[in-house]
């Protein structure tokens, strides 16, 4: 499982409708809809959660990743010690962080990138279509 920042994971794409979804990856787990009206499918066997806007007629905005095989930059990233992934992913400079006691999550703007850690080991990694111009720039 490939995380490309800006595009999305494998052949799931911002951008797409979950009838996309559903014809590329198969009926989901569990899908609802969340406090802000987005709807939101979870793939428990591939341990993603999609989110799809509803200000955006329901594209896919955001995902969240906590597949073990994923790889970000061609390294595998969950399970992974927070400052071995920020030293050893090269492309992406900037990190902020917000520190949650026990979690930390390192956030990258320009690539909409958040590396969720827990107990100092990355658990999730989460991306979002980019914005440019306030408008959203779609990879389908």
């Amino acid at each position: 499982m490939i995380i490309i920042p800006k595009r999305g994971v494998d052949d799931i794409l911002f951008g797409m409708k979950q009838k996309n979804i559903v014809e590329t990856i198969g009926i989901p787990s569990k899908k609802f809809e969340d406090e802000d009206g987005n709807i939101v499918l979870i793939y428990n066997n591939l341990k993603l959660m999609l989110t799809f806007y509803e200000e955006e007629d329901f594209r896919l905005g955001y995902i969240t990743c906590g597949n073990s095989d994923a790889t970000l930059f061609d390294k595998k990233i969950i399970g992974s010690s927070s400052n071995d992934i920020k030293k050893n992913i090269p492309l992406i400079k900037n990190w902020d962080f917000e520190d949650f006691d026990a979690f930390v999550h390192y956030f990258e703007e320009e690539n909409w990138l958040i590396l969720v850690s827990e107990f100092d080991v990355i658990s999730k990694i989460e991306i979002g279509a980019i914005i440019k111009n306030d408008e959203f720039v779609w990879a389908f």
